[in-house]
């Protein structure tokens, strides 16, 4: 899919910098956008609320045309929009906002199969209030994005794009 008239190739997520950028097919950074990733580091194991490393592909797309901070519930829409009175209500929610890539290990043994798989501890790209920091770790396991850019993103993604988390 096309990104400001460049064609984006894959994603490529940095612990390390917490930054995801957007790839061409030679590697060069098309975007890149702040996140929030595991506030416990890296790590594959199912309950160990890290972030997987390693060969991923977005396996499911969800939230396409839904308004901005469309809030979600076990991937689906809930029927709210985030608001700070909603978040008063519910103040220990993990909120998922606006979009969901569900991504997918493709190392067997590391981030697919068994109790590390990606998949299976559901490992999201998804938006997050404009209150998370962005820059610093601190999901549950997850790469949070500001709203506005994981909708941009979704908008240039596709089912089966190659993500590095590295």
């Amino acid at each position: 899919m096309s990104h400001r008239n460049r064609t984006v190739y894959s994603i490529d997520i940095s612990l390390d910098a917490q930054l995801l950028a957007l790839l061409d097919e030679s590697g060069g950074v098309v975007a890149s956008y702040p996140v929030s990733t595991a506030l416990n580091g890296v790590g594959e194991q199912n309950g160990s609320g890290c972030t997987p490393v390693g060969e991923h592909y977005v396996r499911a797309m969800i939230g396409a045309k839904l308004p901005a901070n469309t809030v979600f519930r076990a991937r689906r829409p809930t029927g709210e929009i985030y608001s700070p009175e909603l978040a008063a209500r519910y103040p220990d929610r993990d909120w998922i906002l606006s979009r969901i890539l569900w991504l997918c290990g493709l190392e067997p043994g590391r981030n697919r199969g068994a109790s590390v798989d990606t998949f299976r501890r559901f490992i999201y790209i998804h938006g997050t209030p404009e209150t998370v920091p962005m820059g610093q770790a601190l999901s549950h396991g997850c790469v949070r994005m500001r709203n506005d850019d994981v909708i941009e993103l979704f908008d240039c993604a596709r089912p089966g794009m190659p993500v590095t988390i590295r």
